[in-house]
């Protein structure tokens, strides 16, 4: 019996880690690099209905406190670039969650029928980003309108529907209502808007001025988002946010997350997955559980 297999509404993983959107996705050769990174399953970049250039650089930079300020702008290919990643990834035997972008709901709803119409495995709405005006986060905030659009698209397709929300004041709420309106799950947070300025020019390091934080300082914040959530409302969690050991991820577990997604660390470090793996099998050895689905929010029970 295979005790990291973990099951989110009727999406199956061999393991809870998958990549977090943003890390590569976007070409099928990405998904090579993701299949043979360890990856329980694929997740791509966020595709628009239009190709973005997204801003000019510099995009990231890399904070003095482990961390990472990026302002990508949702660079991708279009809507036409989501079947060939699909069908690499489906070659592989692997799940594949396409992520979504969009400013507006007949876009999101265009999208996601392009995605289900490749066969995609699950969709993720990408309703967090926090540096795109009219996009993610600006959408994400407003639980009206998470629940409008999701119940759009829920209505619309039958491929398994995720919200991604970033932080913002309502994301209890806005998670509750992306629920009512049918989403399979959640995936908590996104990166955090933020901001750096070169101490010798003025100026502010990234071409957007405002970027996305991610990495180790965002975890404590990540693990607050997805306690308080699965507190509400015993909802499927994929948790986000400044994983780099087995014990990051243990620590979602715990707080009510059924799987993760891996950004930032693994930039520096391929063999993460493998890690976290080795590293999880030992832990659940010492709670002398069958399944890691055993050990999901026991946080809230202890």
């Amino acid at each position: 019996m295979n005790r990291l297999m973990i099951e989110l509404n009727g999406l199956k993983l061999e393991h809870p880690v998958m990549n977090a959107s943003g890390i590569l996705g976007s070409e099928p050769e990405h998904v090579d690099i993701l299949v043979n990174a360890g990856f329980s399953g694929i997740v791509t970049k966020t595709f628009t209905k239009n190709p973005r250039n997204g801003y000019p650089p510099p995009i990231i930079v890399e904070l003095d406190n482990g961390g990472y300020l990026n302002a990508v702008g949702l660079a991708n290919p279009g809507i036409n670039g989501i079947c060939p990643v699909v069908e690499r990834a489906r070659r592989h035997g692997k799940p594949v969650i396409v992520s979504i972008g969009g400013s507006s709901l007949s876009e999101f709803i265009e999208v996601s029928i392009k995605a289900e119409e490749c066969r995609a495995t699950a969709i993720e709405l990408n309703m967090s980003c926090p540096h795109v005006k009219g996009h993610g986060l600006d959408l994400g905030s407003d639980p009206s309108m998470v629940y409008t659009l999701v119940k759009e698209v829920v209505s619309t397709i039958n491929t398994p529907v995720f919200v991604k929300l970033g932080l913002c004041d309502k994301i209890i709420e806005s998670a509750g209502k992306a629920l009512e309106a049918g989403a399979s799950g959640v995936v908590l947070i996104n990166t955090i808007r933020a901001m750096a300025i070169d101490v010798y020019t003025g100026k502010p390091v990234l071409s957007n001025k405002y970027g996305g934080l991610s990495g180790p300082p965002i975890k404590p914040i990540a693990i607050r988002a997805v306690y308080e959530v699965y507190r509400e409302y015993n909802a499927p969690i994929i948790g986000v946010g400044g994983i780099s050991s087995w014990r990051d991820v243990a620590e979602f577990i715990l707080a009510g997350a059924r799987a993760v997604q891996v950004g930032s660390v693994f930039m520096k470090n391929r063999r993460i997955v493998y890690e976290i793996l080795e590293g999880l099998e030992k832990w659940i050895e010492i709670h002398g559980v069958s399944s890691i689905m055993d050990l999901v929010g026991l946080a809230h029970r202890v």
